[in-house]
């Protein structure tokens, strides 16, 4: 993979790990962990949804304002390794579902 541009960069400082707390360079997110993987899916699920509004827009649709992603995050084992596996159930009341499904692609 080769990066064109870094957009922004997300600093975060995290210590105990799953029973730990973890808080932001901004000091905008402050948090004590129980589980990560829930903050973790919240994460992704608005850099998804936030991705789907810049395509809505240059594609000249407007989203509903009500579009919400649903993320479902699993820590999967995988050739002897670890990794995540991630399903973004969408839900845009009013878009026909072609046009959704193209705005969900584009975004992915």
């Amino acid at each position: 993979m080769t990066v064109d541009n870094v957009l922004y960069t997300a600093k975060v400082h995290t210590t105990g790990s799953r029973e730990g707390s973890s808080n932001s360079s901004d000091g905008r997110l402050e948090v004590k962990l129980s589980n990560p993987g829930q903050l973790f899916a919240a994460g992704w699920s608005a850099c998804f949804l936030s991705a789907m509004k810049v395509v809505a827009g240059e594609m000249k649709i407007a989203l509903p304002a009500d579009t919400a992603v649903d993320a479902e995050v699993d820590l999967v084992t995988e050739g002897g390794g670890y990794s995540l596996a991630a399903r973004m159930n969408i839900s845009a009341p009013g878009l026909a579902r072609e046009v959704a499904e193209a705005i969900v692609a584009a975004a992915h």
